[in-house]
């Protein structure tokens, strides 16, 4: 079984954990996600396209992320959400830290921080190997490209982080 620790408005540890996904967190406190956003150095980015059984936007296109794991650093976890969805390890790519946003669903018991990285690196399309139980599959996209998948409504976390794909 998975847990998460559980933080504070501040996004300092509280000392307790949940269980994944079991949505028991009251007003004011948060679980930790995080998004990897990979980048080849011609430019373009790495975008995976969500399976159709995903209860939440089936089908969208993303990057990859997930939960931190209890005693997990947000780098550590980003490292692993990207290797585990698209086979990629980004050890020896550049790092960069990006920002930090956060949702509030208030009465839900699903606050969260979300920690944005970029990687870069030299990397193949033959080099990525997409996790089939997540991905229906993936593709190189530019941009502008990225802009208008989200611009149709399908781009998963876009408005959260369109600078992540601006230098």
């Amino acid at each position: 079984m998975e847990f998460w620790d559980i933080y504070d408005s501040n996004k300092k540890l509280t000392g307790h954990t949940m269980k994944r996904n079991d949505w028991i967190l009251q007003d004011g406190e948060y679980h930790l996600t995080v998004l990897g956003v990979v980048r080849r150095r011609d430019g373009k980015f790495l975008i995976t396209r969500r399976v159709m059984t995903k209860a939440w936007a089936p089908g969208w296109w993303e990057v990859s992320g997930g939960g931190v794991m209890a005693g997990e650093s947000s780098e550590e976890a980003v490292k692993r959400e990207v290797q585990e969805e698209t086979g990629l390890d980004v050890e020896k790519f550049d790092r960069e830290y990006l920002f930090t946003y956060h949702r509030e669903n208030p009465g839900k018991g699903d606050n969260y921080f979300v920690d944005v990285y970029r990687f870069t690196g030299d990397f193949t399309e033959e080099d990525v190997t997409p996790q089939p139980e997540e991905t229906l599959g993936f593709r190189l996209a530019t941009p502008d490209e990225i802009r208008a998948l989200a611009a149709e409504g399908i781009f998963l976390h876009y408005d959260s982080i369109r600078a992540a794909f601006e230098d």
